[in-house]
Parts: structure tokens; C-alpha cells; sequence
């Protein structure tokens, strides 16, 4: 809604468009970050009610990184295939962009309650990806950075914290599994 907000008020600066992009993109790992926290607020509340929006903030986080993607491919490169041609060897951030958005592309597919029936205990495997979309979308952030990391670290810091959670838990799990 903000980025809405300063496109119709005309307040994205002097380069709209990398404005628009770069938000967009801000907001799909925003939304990453949410989807990731959800079961580590689980373990540690013992509450399961986050749980019920996890299939919306998953959601919410493919479609902000379709629109990054989206503003890239229409307003940077003008839907020009020679142009996506041209960018893309020259810039190892954009394919790990590409990269983490394939990763995204099968959750948002079967995220629904049928396919998750479909797919039966292979869903939950598939949707591991998760997992490793975090790390393949900082290591998209950090290479496109040139100066300031600071930003990608705090990222790195959350995402970090929000997986070690869930190793800390899986292996108390086991711990307590091999010793009744």
C-alpha cells in the first residue's frame, strides 16, 4: 500500500522505476521473513494458531516477488527478450533472483488444501524449498549491493535466526526421541 501510495503522489524519487523494483523486492523477503517465523513462534509459544496464516504470507510473498520480477522484465527491460539476454550474464544477482523466484513457483502451485492432498506427504518435502529460497534471496540481495550491507545482514540475521530455531527444535526432537 505504501509503495501504491507514493506511485499515485509521484514521491518515488528521481528513479521510479528502481524505487518500485527495489521496494517490491523489500516486501517479498519482508513477507519471506513472516512465512519463515511462523513455526518458529510455534515452538516457542506452543500456539498453533500463527500456523493458519502461513499459506497467506507464503502467498503474499510470491506475489511481491512476481511484481519485483514483473517491474524488472516490463518497465526496465521493456518486455525485451534481447535485452534479458544481455543483463543477465552480466549480472550473477538477477540469476539468483530467477533462481529463488523458480523456488517460489511450485509453493505458490500447491499451496492449496487440494494439491497438498494430491500431493500427500510429498507436499510437505516439496515445500522445504522454503528452506532454500531464504538463502538463495540474501545471497540475491548481497550481490546486488555494492556498498552498504547493512540492510542484507539484518535480513541475514533473521532469516539465520528463524532456521537455527528450527535446527535447535529438530534436534532436541531427535535428542529426546533417542533418549525416553
Amino acid at each position: 500500500m505504501l509503495l501504491i501510495n507514493d506511485a499515485v503522489n509521484d514521491q518515488l524519487g528521481p528513479n521510479p522505476i528502481e524505487a518500485l523494483h527495489f521496494g517490491l523486492g523489500d516486501w517479498a523477503l519482508r513477507f519471506l521473513c513472516i512465512t519463515l517465523a511462523l513455526t518458529p513462534i510455534k515452538i516457542i509459544t506452543g500456539h498453533n494458531n500463527p500456523m493458519r496464516y502461513r499459506r497467506m504470507m507464503g502467498l503474499f510473498t510470491f506475489f511481491y516477488a512476481t511484481m519485483h520480477l514483473l517491474v524488472f522484465v516490463v518497465l526496465d527491460l521493456s518486455l525485451s527478450w534481447d535485452a534479458f539476454k544481455d543483463e543477465v550474464p552480466k549480472s550473477p544477482y538477477i540469476l539468483m533472483g530467477l533462481l529463488t523466484y523458480l523456488l517460489l513457483v511450485p509453493l505458490a502451485l500447491t499451496s492449496t488444501q487440494k494439491m497438498q492432498k494430491w500431493l500427500g506427504r510429498h507436499w510437505v518435502k516439496l515445500h522445504r524449498l522454503v528452506y532454500v529460497a531464504g538463502p538463495t534471496a540474501l545471497v540475491h540481495y548481497f550481490w546486488l549491493v555494492k556498498k552498504d550491507y547493512s540492510e542484507p545482514l539484518v535480513y541475514a540475521m533473521v532469516i539465520g535466526v528463524l532456521l537455527g530455531i528450527r535446527v535447535i527444535a529438530y534436534y532436541s526432537k531427535r535428542l529426546r526421541l533417542l533418549n525416553p
